[in-house]
């Protein structure tokens, strides 16, 4: 039978921003451990990305000036300040859970007096973390995350563990846009076989480590029937595996 609306319009593409050289360099960086390449190697890798030698001179130029960078004696590697990020995205491939018996984690703030900029870390340490915000300043998420929550949060918070009266599934799709997510990530999915040159493909993933950034992690009982979170995982680690070969082989050959 046919579709009774068979104008309806096919699902939204995902926004795909072209990389900036500062982006190509540092996704590549990110996916290399350890996160160092030759300055040479860097080059030839950075031209299968459409970024040009004068480019990317001004561009690592910038960055070590930045402190994106650091220059070693052979090449250029990622600033102790970006290794938390390094492993924020290593381990949204592969997240530790644990099984889930009903608690909650709890984190209320309780410092005051601070600055918008001091608010806004806060807010994107706390969100980095996979919590969400119930309501200001009160702050959740299942407890079945195999991570402890950084020891400096004690001096802006206090932390503990509920069971919250409401019913838990219902609590995570007021907390989480579970739906909107999960059409996103169908949508980054379709995209994948269908893109095949290198810059598109860096382009491509560096959106899905973004999304897999925003994935809660949640326990089964409490997604959506269908959820694609471990399918976009698993191109993604696949996609890496491809990219890690890549700069093996151009490294190891020079």
């Amino acid at each position: 039978m046919g579709s009774e609306n068979p104008a309806e319009p096919a699902p939204e593409e995902p926004p795909l921003r072209p990389l900036s050289a500062r982006s190509v360099i540092l996704s590549l960086l990110l996916g290399t451990h350890p996160p160092e390449l030759p300055a040479r190697e860097l080059g030839r890798l950075v031209e299968r990305f459409d970024v040009g030698g004068s480019t990317l001179r001004a561009a690592l130029s910038r960055m070590v000036a930045s402190g994106d960078l650091r220059r070693t004696d052979v090449g250029y590697r990622l600033s102790d300040r970006l290794l938390e990020r390094q492993r924020r995205q290593d381990e949204s491939v592969r997240p530790r859970t644990r099984a889930w018996e009903g608690d909650w984690e709890l984190v209320v703030v309780t410092a005051t007096g601070r600055g918008p900029a001091e608010r806004a870390d806060l807010r994107t340490r706390l969100t980095g973390l996979r919590l969400a915000e119930l309501r200001e300043g009160v702050w959740l998420r299942p407890a079945n995350l195999d991570r402890p929550l950084p020891a400096g949060l004690d001096e802006v918070a206090e932390r503990g563990t509920i069971r919250p009266a409401r019913p838990a599934a219902a609590l995570a799709a007021l907390l989480w846009p579970l739906d909107a997510w999960s059409d996103a990530a169908r949508a980054l999915l379709g995209h994948v076989g269908r893109t095949g040159r290198p810059a598109e493909r860096l382009t491509l993933f560096a959106a899905v480590v973004r999304h897999l950034l925003a994935d809660p992690v949640l326990p089964a009982a409490l997604l959506p029937p269908d959820w694609p979170g471990d399918e976009l995982r698993a191109a993604y680690a696949d996609y890496r595996r491809e990219l890690e070969g890549e700069v093996r082989s151009l490294v190891g050959g020079a």
